[in-house]
């Protein structure tokens, strides 16, 4: 007998090395946490699950505000940063590594669930979406953001796609979670008093190409696309730097690129 291969288990495995090099894009990302904080309506004592933290930046702008602030990702690298963050910061968050798709704590736990860009990369969306729900407690918050297919970041996503290999049977796209209707059906009946919001994030960079050649550096598909190509294929990595850049000019002007985002707030009905 053959032990069978879990394709989602190896599927984490992969992400969760994939995106070990985030962390010198948190800059950008920092903005926007603290507006999601304030589309969460998190107030002080609130207790506040981030999932998928990466470096913590939400969970320590919920801190800021007073809330009790836990952050749970699979990459102990970004988790080592958040760490150094909250020790700079002075406030005790409580960080965890852990799967988005198996949250370790108890039912209805929070106040608040948060997500910055992160849950949408946990391969179940139906999964990841009953446990957000499972550890919030009814009458809770929950609250994330996401990106929208025809924006840049989702526009840059569709890029890479094209270029690698088909996502395993069964995993949900990132980019499903930036559609509307898509949240209303993964939400259901669990929630009510949806609210979208939009607003956009600004990456600083010198030019198309020099935005480009950071996110070859740190975002895990482009990584992984860009490493692929390297070994096997010269043509079609040039070919992927010219589709990347010539998507990043339209989005590129005074040395920022304009990244627009979805943010969706819902409140978990009693159950």
């Amino acid at each position: 007998m053959t032990d069978t291969v879990d394709p989602f288990s190896q599927f984490k495995q992969l992400q969760k090395g994939a995106w070990s090099f985030f962390a010198p894009l948190e800059t950008a990302t920092m903005t926007a946490a603290t507006k999601l904080i304030r589309h969460a309506r998190v107030r002080p004592g609130d207790r506040v699950l981030d999932v998928a933290c990466g470096t913590g930046v939400v969970a320590m702008s919920a801190a800021f505000v007073g809330a009790t602030a836990v952050g749970l990702d699979l990459t102990p690298e970004l988790l080592s940063r958040a760490r150094d963050h909250s020790k700079l910061a002075g406030h005790n968050v409580d960080w965890h590594e852990g799967d988005a798709e198996a949250l370790p704590f108890e039912d209805q736990t929070f106040d608040v669930v948060v997500s910055q860009f992160g849950h949408i990369f946990a391969p179940r969306a139906p999964v990841v979406t009953r446990e957000m729900l499972r550890v919030l407690r009814p009458g809770g918050t929950l609250a994330f953001s996401s990106w929208p297919p025809e924006l840049y970041v989702g526009r840059v996503f569709q890029i890479t796609s094209q270029y690698m290999a088909p996502l395993p049977s069964g995993v949900t796209p990132p980019l499903a979670w930036g559609e509307t209707q898509f949240i209303r059906e993964q939400l259901g009946d669990r929630v009510s008093e949806i609210v979208f919001d939009r607003d956009t994030m600004k990456g600083s960079a010198l030019s198309p190409a020099h935005h480009r050649a950071v996110i070859e550096r740190t975002a895990g598909p482009i990584m992984k696309v860009v490493q692929e190509l390297g070994t096997t294929d010269s043509e079609a990595l040039e070919a992927f730097r010219k589709e990347i850049e010539t998507v990043t000019a339209q989005f590129w002007s005074d040395n920022q690129v304009r990244q627009g985002y979805l943010m969706t707030r819902a409140v978990k009905v009693s159950e």
